[in-house]
């Protein structure tokens, strides 16, 4: 590994010149072949091992059987059918296509399609990295991504991770090629991207914000556009305009059906009137940091009891508390169901302790779950036991979940060394950008989960790649 500094600003910049991947691959067929096989092969075995069609996969098949089935976007309910806005349109459209297609609830077709949807996000990598770094770190990409478990495993889970990641890669290569050319085309296949994000998840609406917001920091400053600041601003209000629109007919249902405006989905995918305890969700704010304690606490909650000793000691400041926190769990226990005058007891609760150590609550716990949700080994898909650290699981759970930790610090480590020798300011700005923003967000959740960062491992990886080039490359001619 080499330690001189990568400028990719002036490659970034230069005039003219569009990197293509589909050069790329001509030159290098057998690579590509033989990456593509061990990528295929890697996310054919969590499809054929550890395929996950969880609660969540039910419910976005639920809906979509229901759109597919009755014309109804909504949820089954005692033999009928309840309209709904707890789950953006974007994934159960994508199942109804499937099923239509396949049949109702094939499932094992979602997941094919997503292997393959997962290998595009792979190219994707290693074209944004062809742009800004050159054919080297375009190939390094393209292995990481392909060979990264992490990206295959949620390839084999019915959810919406490996969506999410294609359409977040897609904008970013999309935009950067804007930036270079200034060619609509390009901001066109921007916008569809960052509109598929976002009709695939609320925080998707992070990626057009961040392309944006950078876009026009770019047109004030004039710093690296190849276009005028008036053409660039026109381009970025093309993405943002074809973002929202698809948003404004779901924005009019809700308000149709529900009285309410609700142009993405709830925060805590609650339906129209349903009690959110947020006393509780304060509470739980003041001390959680892994996902162990949302696969035990928070996920449980309402429905199965808590035990105090599932809590870790920095859920009391003192007995008191202890024995304050005790009693709330008892009453809890006794009906499975936060009322809500013990959501206030929660909330007063979660005001003592943040009045008292406000800095912990605000700054160190959420860099800790970010911190957490970056680093943790991703096992949640998986049989290992959460508690890898006991080492009380079986051997070979054990050693999957210490390796796959191993793993995703490597891709860590890379990709800060990688960030490191890359100029903070050329064309990889809405990478950083979004990873800081993301990062910052996810800290302000009380249920941190390894997958919420995934849409950003392509950035990772793009940065990764960085840290084992030494030098500036030629571009690729167009």
């Amino acid at each position: 590994m080499h330690t001189g500094a990568i400028d990719c600003q002036a490659f970034f910049e230069k005039p003219g010149i569009v990197p293509t991947m589909l050069d790329l691959v001509r030159r290098n067929v057998r690579f590509f072949a033989i990456t593509v096989a061990a990528g295929v092969i890697l996310r054919v075995l969590f499809l054929i091992y550890f395929p996950s069609v969880v609660n969540d996969s039910f419910i976005y098949g639920d809906i979509a059987k229901n759109w597919l089935r009755h014309g109804v976007y909504g949820m089954s309910d005692s033999g009928g059918i309840v309209p709904t806005y707890i789950r953006l349109p974007g994934y159960p459209a994508f199942l109804a296509f499937v099923f239509a297609v396949f049949g109702l609830e094939h499932y094992r077709a979602v997941l094919i399609l997503q292997l393959f949807l997962d290998l595009g996000t792979c190219f994707l990598c290693a074209s944004i990295a062809l742009r800004l770094l050159g054919e080297r770190s375009a190939k390094v990409a393209f292995l990481l991504a392909a060979l990264c478990p992490f990206l295959a495993n949620y390839s084999g889970a019915a959810l919406t991770e490996t969506l999410e990641v294609f359409f977040t890669a897609l904008a970013f290569d999309s935009a950067l090629r804007g930036f270079a050319n200034g060619a609509m085309k390009h901001w066109i296949l921007c916008g569809i991207a960052c509109s598929a994000a976002t009709l695939i998840r609320p925080d998707g609406a992070m990626l057009p914000f961040v392309i944006v917001l950078y876009g026009l920091g770019r047109a004030i400053f004039r710093k690296g556009i190849t276009t005028t600041p008036a053409q660039l601003v026109r381009m970025l209000s093309l993405v943002a305009v074809i973002t929202v629109l698809p948003l404004v007919p779901w924005t009019i249902r809700n308000w149709h059906v529900f009285h309410i405006f609700q142009p993405l989905a709830p925060r805590y995918a609650n339906q129209e009137a349903e009690f959110v305890p947020m006393g509780f969700n304060h509470w739980v704010k003041t001390w959680i940091v892994d996902y162990v304690s949302t696969e035990e606490v928070y996920w449980g909650v309402p429905g199965s009891p808590m035990e105090v000793k599932q809590l870790p000691s920095r859920a009391f400041d003192n007995q008191d508390q202890r024995a304050e926190t005790a009693r709330l769990i008892d009453d809890y226990n006794q009906v499975l169901h936060i009322t809500p005058a013990l959501d206030q007891r929660f909330e007063a609760l979660a005001r003592e302790r943040t009045d008292a150590h406000p800095l912990r609550t605000h700054l160190v716990l959420p860099v800790l779950r970010i911190v957490d949700m970056w680093l943790r080994p991703r096992t949640e898909m998986l049989p290992s036991d959460s508690r890898w650290w006991e080492f009380n699981d079986e051997p070979k759970w054990t050693v999957l979940a210490v390796s796959l930790g191993a793993i995703g610090l490597a891709y860590w480590v890379c990709g800060l060394i990688g960030w490191l020798r890359v100029h903070p300011l050329a064309g990889s700005g809405p990478l950083l950008l979004l990873v800081a923003v993301r990062s910052a967000f996810l800290g302000t959740l009380e249920n941190p989960e390894p997958r919420y960062t995934l849409e950003m491992y392509p950035i990772l990886i793009v940065f990764a790649a960085a840290a084992f080039v030494g030098r500036q490359e030629q571009s690729l001619s167009p």
